[in-house]
């Protein structure tokens, strides 16, 4: 069971991150792509910004791919980890804790969870597991 649970996680997390690295590479699922995203952490000191926006839209993509796969989990965990930490110093972090005051709340969970699998490990039903 406790790989089922993993397995889970893993995909529901994974693939949420393949999504926001498609928006920002692609312009998917409502996203802005490399441009508008790359103008939005330009506006928010993130320079420059296009690079940025291909940098954070890749990690997102194969992070949250390699996580939803059970491959290679801890640098999965790591490369979604250091995008939420990024979310948290650069965006959410001067609003405070709560979400609902578009504070750090979901980030930190989201690290948590990214991290929690990386040290865990992805369970069984992983490809980490077939493979190493």
């Amino acid at each position: 069971m406790l790989s089922l649970g993993l397995l889970i996680i893993r995909l529901v997390f994974g693939l949420s991150f393949v999504g926001h690295g498609a928006q920002k590479l692609f312009g998917w699922f409502g996203g802005h792509g490399v441009k508008g995203t790359g103008g939005w952490f330009e506006s928010i000191g993130m320079k420059p910004g296009i690079a940025m926006a291909i940098i954070a839209g890749l990690m997102e993509l194969v992070g949250g791919l390699l996580f939803a796969l059970g491959l290679m989990t801890p640098i999965a965990g790591i490369l979604i980890a250091l995008t939420m930490l990024a979310a948290i110093v650069k965006v959410h972090g001067p609003n405070g804790y709560w979400s609902t005051q578009n504070g750090y709340e979901y980030n930190l969970a989201v690290l948590a969870v990214a991290i929690g699998i990386a040290i865990t490990g992805a369970g069984s039903f992983s490809l980490d597991a077939l493979i190493f």
